[in-house]
């Protein structure tokens, strides 16, 4: 099959709670969007196929079809085997050892690169953003859980056959807190935006969270990010209290991650540090700072991400454009 007549690339973001595919000509200018929800942990039938009409939507919106595709990138939660193009796991899905890449590419007709959500986010951020041609970065992303990712001079770092930064997992306390995948005293069990909403909602619940509990209630659901940020803002001492102890928390992840890695540029991503980017940003860079060998201090930067919803789409795509050009090369 020649490539030569296919121009566009499809990048396509698969969160918890939503779907996000976008299309992207050779030049990284947009070309056209679609978002819809997830419907939860859906079958791994139904996800595949909502997956496909969702990029289907946008080649319609967008005025493209089949035969303009060079290729697409798809970013999923969870271990991924990236040589195979399957999903091995994902928590939030309920999904196990699916192989999203053939039947992807059985149906578009086009090359398929699969890999983890975090791992298209910090490519992303490496490429285009805050973490532009670092020789080391790595990414955390509070959120349902805690995703983690790492681009090491300009390869994503993995194993043999599986993914791996899987940062959340890692325990960091002697804590019985569990987390999606039932492990105790993880980064992911003392830290993620979940984990802080539910210790927020018993504050609410037992009136030490006022106007949490006034304007969003005791209802796990509703005390999203944003949520907790507006609660701070007016006058929840106890619920910054509870952030600022989790972002310590994540100083500590990083801490360990300096010392193993010793990234550059460390960057911070999710719907959290959206809310509260200066406490949070802050918190972990300065309990970072503290809790490293001497030697490295001032050598890494702890920084918001920049590109948003944008990373998981664009950083898939990008990096479905670089494995597939140099196949096509060879």
């Amino acid at each position: 099959m020649s490539n030569d007549h296919r121009s566009v690339w499809v990048g396509f973001d698969l969160g918890g709670t939503k779907m996000l595919t976008a299309a992207y000509d050779g030049d990284w200018q947009e070309i056209g969007r679609r978002r819809r929800k997830t419907k939860g942990r859906a079958g791994s039938d139904s996800g595949i196929k909502r997956i496909i009409s969702t990029i289907d939507r946008l080649l319609e919106d967008s005025n493209l079809d089949k035969s303009s595709l060079a290729g697409i990138g798809i970013g999923c939660p969870g271990p991924i085997d990236m040589d195979q193009g399957k999903v091995l796991m994902t928590p939030n899905l309920g999904w196990g050892d699916l192989n999203i890449r053939d039947q992807l590419n059985h149906y578009f007709d086009c090359p398929v690169v699969v890999m983890n959500d975090v791992d298209a986010g910090i490519y992303a951020e490496y490429r285009f953003g805050a973490a532009e041609n670092a020789h080391c970065a790595v990414g955390l992303f509070p959120g349902t859980g805690v995703g983690g990712g790492c681009v090491h001079e300009g390869r994503i770092l993995q194993g043999a056959g599986i993914s791996c930064m899987e940062i959340g997992h890692t325990r960091i306390s002697s804590t019985n807190c569990i987390d999606r995948s039932h492990l105790g005293g993880t980064v992911e069990s003392e830290a993620s935006r979940l984990a802080i909403a539910s210790e927020a909602c018993k504050l609410a619940y037992r009136g030490e969270a006022p106007y949490l509990a006034a304007e969003y209630g005791t209802d796990l659901s509703s005390v999203r990010s944003g949520a907790l940020a507006d609660s701070i803002d007016h006058g929840d001492q106890r619920v910054k209290e509870l952030v600022v102890q989790a972002c310590e928390t994540i100083g500590f992840a990083v801490a360990n991650l300096v010392h193993l890695l010793a990234p550059d540029k460390v960057i911070l991503g999710g719907g959290l540090v959206e809310a509260m980017e200066d406490l949070v940003v802050e918190t972990v860079r300065e309990t970072a700072e503290k809790n490293v060998l001497e030697v490295y201090h001032g050598r890494f930067e702890v920084i918001a991400a920049k590109l948003g919803d944008d990373a998981g789409v664009r950083g898939a795509a990008a990096w479905a454009k670089k494995n597939l050009s140099q196949d096509l090369r060879n």
